[in-house]
């Protein structure tokens, strides 16, 4: 499973609102990133057919089987601070992260 703080709900739930033909998050990891896998939100119109679907408070979340052994456990935060703004992955799985936090190894 996936969480994302009520931070991070409530940054999602506020950018959907200007995207009315998007209805969820879409959660994925790729490669690339100078660690060798990176984070991908993106918003999505709906599930693929083999979607993990969770709800989080009124919130639809989407993960493909693949990307969520890579962050099965992992915690999404939104910071809003001095250094700038963002979310923030806390992923369990992670041997390694570069400086910025966008990139991990496993």
């Amino acid at each position: 499973m996936i969480t994302l703080t009520p931070d991070a709900i409530a940054k999602v739930k506020s950018i959907l609102t200007e995207h009315k033909d998007e209805t969820g998050l879409r959660i994925a990891v790729v490669g690339g990133g100078c660690s060798g896998f990176q984070y991908q939100m993106t918003l999505d119109k709906e599930p693929r057919e083999d979607d993990k679907i969770m709800d989080m408070e009124g919130l639809k979340v989407f993960v493909d089987p693949q990307s969520l052994v890579y962050l099965n456990g992992t915690k999404v935060d939104y910071v809003d601070g001095l250094n700038g703004s963002g979310f923030k992955f806390d992923n369990p799985n992670a041997k390694a992260s570069c400086g910025c936090g966008d990139s991990f190894e496993c």
